[in-house]
């Protein structure tokens, strides 16, 4: 396996621990005080369970190495975990809404609310540290599934934070409707946050280019190395989970020798590695004054320059 893949599991593992924890708290609180919210609250948690124990297995079967069935490794399995907890998400926000609606219509006393809400509290903390730390991790090793469980977690805050709110007013005011009322507002933006991780899963494993701003730094490395006999056109790049990887054609004089050119796009190479560590360069060598050499762009190549797209002294307007 890839040892600093092999790594985040215990990331993984950590957000399984918190899930238990906060599950046995939220369940706790609900026993206590017959919240709808603090009901539904402890369901999310229930599927931060189940996401974690997807997220885990995701990590180990990333963190294989290639193999001649899997010539470029297994990263996109990262994408197939945000894709399940988005829908995990859109599951669990369903129950929530339907809880709440019939809560709503049919009314009941609450007990032991501020029992219920010194427990949620800190289940609320621990998933939001739980939750940060998984983000930050996830973003430092580019983990699509630490980034998806942590915002997860996240999410449960927001849900925790809309319950305690609902359930200290109904406490205040004795207004038992409102309970129900914010529950429903809570699961419509567990929804919206459902909706952002399937969609950042199905671009994943669309292929989607790189960032912006990492494209940019690509780019800026190539137009350094552009001179009056080199060139680049054709460029493209991609995102599968934790790796990145971009291809261009490098176009040099057609009299340079074999061990020039190799030198030449060797050394490209080694740049775009070193601004972007990790990323899997593949250059295609052709020569500059050939026109055939500007007759195989791909499609949906990213600009580098002008006029570059056409062989040297072409009419550009």
């Amino acid at each position: 396996m890839n040892t600093n893949r092999t790594q985040l599991l215990r990331y993984a593992w950590l957000s399984i621990a918190a899930a238990v924890a906060t599950i046995t708290l939220k369940a706790a609180a609900w026993v206590y005080t017959g919240s709808v919210g603090l009901l539904a609250d402890a369901a999310e948690s229930l599927v931060n369970l189940v996401a974690a124990v997807v997220a885990l297995i995701a990590l180990k079967v990333a963190a294989k190495p290639a193999d001649q069935t899997f010539s470029f490794g297994r990263a996109k399995a990262e994408y197939f975990s945000a894709a399940v907890e988005g829908l995990m998400i859109f599951a669990a926000a369903g129950w929530i809404l339907i809880t709440s609606v019939e809560r709503f219509l049919k009314p009941q006393p609450l007990d032991n609310l501020g029992l219920g809400l010194v427990i949620s509290m800190v289940a609320a903390v621990l998933n939001g540290v739980i939750g940060l730390v998984l983000i930050r991790t996830g973003k430092q090793h580019r983990s699509a599934t630490l980034v998806a469980d942590g915002k997860h977690l996240m999410t449960d805050v927001v849900t925790s934070v809309g319950v305690l709110v609902g359930v200290g007013l109904v406490m205040l005011t004795g207004w038992e409707r409102l309970d129900p009322i914010l529950g429903f507002a809570v699961g419509l933006n567990i929804i919206y946050v459902g909706i952002g991780l399937v969609s950042e899963a199905a671009q994943g494993l669309l292929d989607r280019t790189l960032p912006d701003e990492e494209n940019e730094r690509i780019i800026e490395i190539l137009r350094r190395n552009t001179t009056g006999e080199t060139r680049f056109h054709g460029l493209r790049t991609r995102a599968a989970g934790h790796l990145r990887h971009a291809s261009v054609h490098v176009l040099v004089p057609g009299d340079w020798t074999v061990q020039r050119g190799h030198a030449f796009t060797h050394d490209i190479e080694t740049q775009l590695q070193h601004a972007l560590p990790g990323i899997e360069v593949v250059t295609h060598l052709e020569p500059v004054e050939d026109p055939e050499s500007y007759s195989d762009m791909p499609e949906g190549q990213l600009p580098i320059d002008d006029g570059l797209d056409l062989p040297p002294g072409a009419d550009t307007n």
